[in-house]
C-alpha cells in the first residue's frame, strides 16, 4: 500500500539525500523505497524508473545549484563576482558530494523545470562575465572555460584526488585569481 502524501518530491528529495550519503553507484529506487518505508512498485507511481529519478534528480540539484550561484552573483561584478560564484559552486559541491554530479547533466528539454534551473546557472554565469565585458559567442567560450576549471577542480577535491601537501584553499584561490586574469583579457589579441 503507498504510504499516504507520498509524491514525486518527496521521492526526489529523499533520493537526494540519499546519494548524498551513499554515492550515486549506490542510489537504487530499492534504496529510496526503503528510506521511505514504501515497497518498491510504490515508487513506479511517481518516478517511472531510474533514469527518471535520475532525470529529476539532477533537475532538483541544479535548481539548488542555480539558486545558490544567483545569490552569490547579486550586487557583485568583475573579480568579487567571480570569487563570491566560484565559492558558492565549491561549496555546494562540498555539501552536496552526491547529488553536485547530477548538476552536470543536460536539462531534459521535456522538463521546463530543469531547462529553467539549467538557464538560472548559466545566467549566473553569464552576469560573472558580464562583468567583464564578455558578450555573445564570446561569453559562450568563457563560460566553458569557467565551468571546465571549476567543475575540475571540485570534482578532484570531493573524490580525493588532491594528495600534494598544500592547502587546498590556496590552490583554489590561485586558480580563481588566474581565471580573473584570463578573464579580463579575454578576446585581447586573438582574431576570430
Amino acid at each position: 500500500m503507498p504510504r499516504a502524501g507520498l509524491n514525486q518530491q518527496i521521492v526526489v528529495r529523499e533520493a537526494a539525500r540519499l546519494v548524498d550519503e551513499v554515492g550515486r553507484e549506490q542510489l537504487t529506487l530499492a534504496a529510496v523505497a526503503a528510506r521511505l518505508g514504501v515497497a518498491l512498485p510504490s515508487l513506479y507511481k511517481h518516478v517511472r524508473g531510474a533514469d527518471a529519478l535520475a532525470q529529476k534528480l539532477s533537475a532538483f540539484a541544479t535548481a539548488e545549484l542555480a539558486d545558490e550561484l544567483m545569490t552569490a552573483a547579486v550586487g557583485r561584478a568583475g573579480v568579487d563576482a567571480l570569487r563570491a560564484v566560484a565559492a558558492a559552486y565549491r561549496s555546494y559541491a562540498r555539501r552536496h558530494p552526491g547529488r553536485y554530479p547530477a548538476t552536470q547533466r543536460v536539462p531534459d528539454p521535456a522538463d521546463p523545470d530543469h531547462v529553467a534551473a539549467g538557464e538560472r546557472a548559466v545566467g549566473a554565469v553569464y552576469a560573472v562575465l558580464n562583468g567583464y565585458g564578455i558578450t555573445g559567442d564570446a561569453a559562450v567560450d568563457a563560460a566553458r572555460t569557467l565551468r571546465s576549471a571549476l567543475h575540475g577542480f571540485v570534482s578532484l577535491e570531493v573524490a580525493g584526488g588532491f594528495g600534494l601537501p598544500r592547502d587546498l584553499d590556496r590552490s583554489y584561490d590561485e586558480m580563481i585569481a588566474s581565471l580573473d586574469a584570463a578573464l579580463r583579457g579575454w578576446g585581447s589579441g586573438r582574431t576570430s
